[in-house]
């Protein structure tokens, strides 16, 4: 996947993030649990596209 792409739906990800936060009225605990499951899921989606998720789940202890 070309940077390009990684980095423009980081942008669109982070700019929807913003509307929802700034303009969606919501109890603050919700909104901080909404904001770590987002983060969770690019941070997860962005080590798929990097292949490094791959490296992680062929590690043996």
């Amino acid at each position: 996947m070309p940077l390009v792409t990684v980095l423009l739906v980081l942008i669109i990800v982070g700019v929807l993030l913003w509307l929802i936060n700034t303009y969606i009225p919501m109890d603050s605990k919700i909104k901080n649990i909404f904001n770590i499951v987002v983060v969770i899921f690019v941070i997860i989606w962005l080590l798929k596209v990097f292949g490094i998720f791959d490296n992680l789940m062929n590690v043996h202890v």
